[in-house]
C-alpha cells in the first residue's frame, strides 16, 4: 500500500485541490484529480532527502549565539560604511576560501550565515575544490575572512554535520 500512496495525506490534498480548481465535478476532472493524487506523490518520493544526522547540540547553541553577534555587529558596521561615519580607505573585494566542510547541510547553513550577515555574501562555491568565492563590502585582509569563516562558522557546522 505504501508502494501506490507513499504519502496519502498529500494525495487526498492534492486531489481535493485539483477537484477545487477545476470545478464543476465530471468525470474527466474526477479521473485527473485521483491521477494527480497518485502520481505526484510518488514523484515526490525520489525527492526526499537524505535523513540528517546533527549532533553536538550544545555546538549549536553556541553557534546561533555567535552568529546573531556577528549579525549585529556587521549591520553596525555596515551602517557605519552606509552613513559615511567610517574614516578611511573602503575596498570591496573577493575572497577564496577553502574549505573542508563537505556536508551539503552543512554548506547550505554556512551559506545562510554568510548571506543573513550584512556585508558579506555567497558568491559560489566549487564542489570539485572545495572552494568558496565571498565577496567581502569592506575588505582589509583576506587571509582575517578566511581564518573567520573557518574558524568560527566552518568548524562548528563540521563538528554538528559529521
Amino acid at each position: 500500500m505504501r508502494r501506490i500512496l507513499p504519502h496519502p495525506l498529500l494525495s487526498l490534498g492534492l486531489a481535493v485541490t485539483w477537484l477545487l480548481l477545476n470545478a464543476p465535478v465530471t468525470p474527466a476532472t474526477a479521473l485527473s484529480a485521483v491521477l494527480v493524487g497518485l502520481v505526484v506523490p510518488s514523484v515526490m518520493r525520489t525527492l526526499e532527502p537524505e535523513a540528517v544526522h546533527v549532533r553536538a547540540p550544545g555546538t549549536i547553541l553556541k553557534l546561533a549565539v555567535l552568529v546573531l553577534y556577528d549579525v549585529l555587529r556587521s549591520n553596525r558596521d555596515v551602517a557605519k560604511v552606509i552613513l559615511g561615519l567610517r574614516r578611511g580607505d573602503r575596498r570591496a573585494g573577493f575572497v577564496s576560501i577553502p574549505l573542508d566542510l563537505r556536508s551539503r547541510y552543512g554548506l547550505a547553513v554556512l551559506s545562510i550565515i554568510v548571506t543573513a550577515t550584512p556585508g558579506t555574501l555567497w558568491i559560489q562555491y566549487d564542489s570539485h575544490t572545495g572552494h568558496l568565492l565571498l565577496h567581502v563590502l569592506d575588505l582589509v585582509d583576506g587571509d582575517e575572512w578566511v581564518r573567520r569563516i573557518k574558524d568560527r562558522y566552518e568548524r562548528p557546522l563540521m563538528e554538528v554535520f559529521s
